[in-house]
């Protein structure tokens, strides 16, 4: 009987092992035609992450934070983005991390934390996979600073905005993250709508 997986693994080599495993993979994949093909791809073996989008539903704002990207910064951008609360698992559950990751970067206590989606980053070139929330915050109630641990690089902002404003930053090229993206979609598509129509 044939093997039903199309994709064999043939070898895995470590090319760079820094901030993250940089592999070259080695693999055959059978096609849809029947015939084989033997491949090779560099791959960023990357921990996976979880990210929250903060909402205060009665103030009608969310919380997002802005900090800076060497990757946009090297794709002509200026690198500093707006983004949601965000970080790897580091063996964590998901959701316990986006409490602490909000805490430490927004100041603000999370609450009614609810999943969104699960979605791979860029799965053609790293094997990230970044869960998504989002959550309930109380506008005005902060516990800490936020911005962030300067200890690992961080020097992050704080930014509150009114969502309808959000939405309009997603709509012009404001705001370019793309879980970021997919947060707005889900908070307004599911829990607040548009200009004040709750869907």
């Amino acid at each position: 009987m044939a093997d039903p997986d199309p994709v064999r693994i043939l070898r895995e080599e470590i090319l760079a092992d820094d901030y993250h495993t940089l592999k070259k993979i080695s693999y055959e994949q059978r096609r849809r035609d029947g015939a084989s093909q033997q491949l090779v791809r560099e791959v960023y073996d990357c921990a996976s992450g979880a990210s929250v989008l903060p909402y205060d539903r009665a103030h009608r704002s969310v919380l997002l934070v802005r900090q800076f990207r060497i990757g946009a910064r090297l794709n002509g951008h200026d690198g500093f983005l707006l983004e949601v609360p965000a970080g790897m698992l580091d063996g964590a559950d998901p959701a316990a991390r986006v409490r602490c990751e909000a805490l430490e970067e927004t100041g603000y206590a999370i609450e009614a934390l609810r999943p969104a989606l699960s979605v791979f980053a860029s799965p053609g070139s790293t094997t990230e996979r970044n869960h998504l929330f989002v959550a309930e915050y109380r506008h005005g109630s902060a516990r800490e600073a936020g911005g962030g641990k300067p200890a690992e690089g961080e020097d992050i902002e704080v930014v509150e905005l009114d969502f309808d404003d959000a939405l309009a930053l997603a709509d012009n090229g404001g705001i370019l993250d793309a879980k970021t993206l997919l947060l707005l979609a889900y908070l307004e598509r599911k829990v607040l709508g548009r200009h004040g129509e709750a869907s």
